[in-house]
């Protein structure tokens, strides 16, 4: 079928209107759909777990709860690890401000500052106009809206565990059905000639549903092991940095170690901005803890070292090229997810854009393509 220009621009508008159509839904149910994408990504780093315990014959509904289990121990021990290290940071922030306080001082007299607000700097003056009443009630807000998205995630998690076998049934039977054609008897032959052309066409269909099944299985696998090895090595990579972040940081006297590996782990999920506020942090601090330019020049150093290796280096080559994303989709999956979700949108945006990529390059239809060949650095 040709289609006139006309035609082609109307359903170019369309598509964009359904765009953003969808992008306004995903932002005005961020507290449906945030809990539902994450629950996926806990699905597929779970899943050669749950396959394995699949072999083992154990239960659908004891793996579920095992993989649970694992989740909320982690959360917890993690969680109690930063709360720990966040309350230690409280107790010496009296310390630091003052020290930050000298240093903004010191700045702004070397650079001829006029200004009194900066040639008189004090945290205290801005800390005595500060609402602790409202500060307290929005992070008790906080902490309870944090356990529901939790309890939300795991919800979501249930449910996509024991349904997931069940929409896979669903979408082969829907491609067998639409891919493989039906046969009609010839009105002009006779009862034996049609059983016989009705055996054959039998036959032939079995074989062709037999292939059909086999290919949506091939594909659905190669789809599933991508994501898998995207998620469960970008954690991992991630996770790595940040421990190693941690020690060393702790070996060099860096107080607080734990925090700053902390956002190591979880800001190099946004490439390059991330990065650099993962990067910046630290060496900031350490200009206020050491009072001199070559302590905070050393860790500098060290961290853009880590990073480099980490994500430079090791990533790379362990993901290979099948998930070269285009740095300008980068940027705008950051900025987009980022406005659809905020913070928590810009830290699942590179996974989601990789995710959405995977699918589309395993597809044979030519617009699809087109579109992940715009995605990839490399073609």
């Amino acid at each position: 079928m040709i289609f006139s220009p006309s035609e082609g621009i109307i359903k170019f508008f369309i598509s964009i209107i359904g765009i953003v159509i969808i992008a306004i839904v995903l932002r005005e149910l961020s507290h449906i759909f945030i809990p539902f994408i994450i629950a996926l990504f806990l699905y597929f780093f779970f899943e050669p777990l749950n396959n394995f315990l699949e072999t083992k014959r154990v239960p659908v509904f004891i793996t579920t709860l095992i993989d649970i289990i694992i989740t909320v121990v982690v959360l917890y021990s993690v969680g109690r690890v930063i709360v720990d290290s966040f309350i230690q940071f409280s107790e010496g922030l009296p310390e630091y401000t003052k020290k930050l306080a000298e240093v903004i001082r010191n700045i702004s007299k070397d650079i001829g500052i006029k200004d009194p607000f900066f040639r008189y700097f004090s945290f205290e003056k801005l800390l005595k106009t500060i609402d602790y009443q409202s500060l307290a009630g929005g992070l008790f807000t906080s902490t309870i809206d944090l356990l529901g998205s939790v309890l939300f995630v795991l919800f979501f998690f249930v449910f996509v565990s024991s349904g997931e076998k069940t929409i896979y049934q669903a979408i082969k039977k829907y491609y067998i059905k639409k891919r493989v054609k039906t046969n009609k008897l010839e009105s002009n032959l006779t009862e034996e000639e049609n059983e016989g052309i009705k055996n054959e066409f039998e036959l032939q269909l079995e074989k062709k549903k037999y292939e059909k099944e086999a290919e949506l299985e091939k594909t659905f696998k190669e789809i599933t092991i991508q994501i898998q090895r995207y998620i469960i090595t970008k954690f991992l990579i991630n996770l790595f940095a940040g421990v190693v972040t941690t020690i060393v940081l702790y070996f060099y006297g860096l107080d607080y170690p734990v925090i700053w590996g902390l956002f190591v782990f979880l800001f190099n999920f946004i490439p390059s901005i991330g990065s650099a506020l993962a990067l910046i942090l630290p060496v900031l601090f350490s200009l206020v803890q050491f009072d001199g330019l070559t302590s905070s020049l050393i860790i500098f150093l060290i961290m853009a070292t880590i990073q480099t290796i980490a994500f430079n280096m090791i990533e790379p080559m362990i993901i290979g090229n099948k998930l070269n994303l285009n740095p300008i989709i980068i940027l705008l999956s950051v900025l987009i997810w980022g406005y659809i979700w905020g913070i928590i949108g810009m830290l699942l945006s590179v996974p989601i854009t990789a995710i959405i990529k995977i699918i589309i390059s395993n597809s044979r239809s030519e617009n699809l393509i087109f579109i992940s060949e715009i995605m990839s650095q490399k073609n």
